[in-house]
């Protein structure tokens, strides 16, 4: 992984590629493995000494993506993990990986240090946008904080999404 400061960030937008369902584990805290386990069955998450993971198919991918040839989703869209949820930006009361002065973020009277990871095709490189400074990122922010559960900036374009891929209890992923 390599991460880059914010003020490197021109834009992002989900792409729906699933690139990031596919390369990466998605750490669950215990509230949502308890959660996962409750509704589809331990089978679908995996854990290491100190975490729980959303289990992975043979091919690397998160169980929970679905894909078509046009657009790639998770069936979990609308209780995604926190992980997910602020993919490919990580947000840090202290500046973890460097450039602090690109990296410091103010919201509401407290210093924040917002990095993204650069493997995220979604990501626009340049100087940011207004919408992604004021509108983006304080909705990843907002998410961090509990303030804000539905995304409408950080997440795939649910405008496009079928009924096909919403989550309902005859949800069974294959």
């Amino acid at each position: 992984m390599r991460v880059v400061p914010w003020r490197q960030v021109a834009y992002w937008r989900c792409k729906t590629c699933g690139n990031c369902c596919k390369n990466y584990n998605v750490v669950l805290n215990f509230y949502e493995w308890l959660y996962t386990i409750k509704r589809f069955g331990v089978e679908y998450t995996s854990s290491s000494i100190n975490r729980f993971f959303l289990n992975k198919r043979a091919d690397g991918s998160c169980i929970f993506l679905q894909e078509t040839p046009n657009i790639s989703l998770c069936n979990l869209q609308y209780m995604k993990p926190l992980a997910c949820r602020l993919w490919p930006f990580k947000i840090l009361s202290k500046p973890k990986y460097g450039f602090h002065d690109q990296a410091i973020y103010h919201y509401d009277n407290q210093k924040l240090f917002v990095y993204a990871d650069s493997a995220c095709s979604g990501l626009t490189f340049g100087a940011p946008t207004r919408e992604f400074t004021h509108y983006v990122l304080r909705e990843f922010i907002e998410i961090v904080y509990g303030r804000r559960r539905r995304q409408f900036k950080s997440t795939g374009l649910l405008r496009q999404v079928s009924p096909v891929f919403a989550l309902s209890s005859r949800f069974s992923p294959s």
